[in-house]
C-alpha cells in the first residue's frame, strides 16, 4: 500500500512539474521554457532537501514537531546576509561574486552546524534535547544581533537585507544550482542509504543499543546529512523553515509506515510538490508576484500550532 501511494505521490509531482513548464506557454518558447526549467529544479532541489532534512531530524529528536531550523540554521543565514550588507554596503553587497558568496555562505553554515553538534554530544548521542535547546537559544541571540545590525542600515540597504531574508526561486544562478544540486543528490543518496539503520534508532538509544546498533555514530552521521542539505538549500534560495513541517507531516500521514527508505522519498516528492504545485497556482494562475515562502510559512506555522494544541487520542 504505500509504495503504491508513493508512486502515486511522484504522479502527482510529475503532473505539477509538467503545469508549471506548458501552461500558456508562448513565443519565445525555447527561451521560456529555460527559465522555466531552472526555476523548476530549483523548486524541485530545495523542496526535496528540506523535506529529508525534517524527517532525518524528527527521527533523531524523536519529536515530529521539530524542524532544522530550531537550532539557528535560518538565524545564522539573516545573520550573515545582514553583516555582509553592514559591513561592505548596498553597492558592496551587490557586487559580491554570487559563486563565492555561495560557496562561503554555504561552508559557514554546514561548519557551524557540525561544530555545534560536535560539541554537545562529544560524550554521546544521548542528549538530544540540550542540542535543540542550545540551537533555540543561539537562534535568538543571531536573531537579536541580526535586529540590532539592521537598525543601523539606511532603508534601501534595510530592504536588501529583508528580500534575502526569504527564500527566492526568480533569480537563480544556474551555476550554483548544478552545484547545489549535486551536493544535494549525495546528500539524499546518504540519507537513503542510512533508512534501515534509522529504522532502528527511532525506538530510541535504549532500544537500539542491546540490538547491535552503533547508535551515535548513526545519530552523528544522520546529522551531518541534514546539515549538508539544509545549509546548501539555504544558501541557494534562503530559509525556507516550516516547509520541512508540512512535508514530513504529511509523508507520516500519507505513508503510514515507519520504514525511513519509504519515508524519505515521500518527504521528497511532497516537500517539492508543494513548491511546484504552490509557484503554479501563485505565478500562472493567480498571476501574483509575491514571494511563495511567505505563504508556505505561513501554512506550516498554523500546521504547527494544530500539532501543539491537539489533543492526543487514546485508545
Amino acid at each position: 500500500m504505500a509504495n503504491r501511494r508513493l508512486f502515486l505521490l511522484a504522479f502527482v509531482l510529475v503532473t505539477a512539474s509538467a503545469l508549471f513548464l506548458f501552461w500558456k506557454l508562448r513565443e519565445p518558447a525555447g527561451f521560456i521554457l529555460s527559465l522555466r526549467f531552472t526555476k523548476l529544479i530549483a523548486l524541485c532541489v530545495v523542496g526535496a532537501a528540506v523535506g529529508t532534512a525534517t524527517v532525518l531530524f524528527q527521527t533523531i529528536a524523536a519529536n515530529r514537531l521539530l524542524t532544522p531550523g530550531i537550532v539557528g540554521f535560518d538565524a545564522l543565514f539573516v545573520f550573515i546576509q545582514t553583516g555582509l550588507v553592514l559591513v561592505l554596503g548596498g553597492a558592496g553587497f551587490a557586487a559580491l561574486p554570487t559563486l563565492a558568496q555561495f560557496g562561503v555562505e554555504t561552508l559557514v553554515l554546514v561548519a557551524s552546524a557540525l561544530a555545534l553538534f560536535g560539541i554537545l554530544l562529544r560524550k554521546g548521542a544521548d542528549d538530544i534535547l540540550r542540542l535543540v535547546l542550545t540551537g533555540v537559544i543561539l537562534g535568538v541571540l543571531l536573531r537579536g544581533l541580526a535586529g540590532l545590525a539592521q537598525r543601523l542600515l539606511d532603508p534601501s540597504e534595510f530592504a536588501i537585507v529583508q528580500q534575502a531574508s526569504f527564500a527566492t526561486f526568480g533569480s537563480v544562478d544556474k551555476t550554483q544550482l548544478a552545484i547545489a544540486s549535486g551536493v544535494l543528490i549525495l546528500s539524499f543518496i546518504a540519507a537513503i542509504r542510512l533508512a534501515r539503520v534509522l529504522d532502528l534508532a527511532a525506538l530510541g538509544r535504549a532500544t537500539a543499543l542491546p540490538l547491535g546498533l552503533d547508535y551515535d555514530r548513526v545519530v552523528f552521521a544522520a546529522l551531518a546529512v541534514v546539515a549538508l542539505l539544509v545549509a546548501t538549500s539555504t544558501a541557494l534560495v534562503g530559509p525556507i523553515s516550516f516547509l520541512g513541517l508540512l512535508a514530513a507531516s504529511l509523508a507520516h500521514s500519507v505513508l503510514p509506515t515507519w520504514r525511513h527508505a519509504l519515508l524519505l522519498p515521500g518527504a521528497a516528492i511532497i516537500g517539492a510538490t508543494i513548491l511546484v504545485f504552490g509557484q503554479f497556482v501563485f505565478e500562472r494562475v493567480l498571476g501574483l508576484q509575491s514571494t511563495l515562502s511567505v505563504i508556505v510559512e505561513f501554512a506550516g506555522g498554523l500546521l504547527f500550532l494544530f500539532l501543539v494544541l491537539r489533543r492526543p487520542r487514546h485508545d
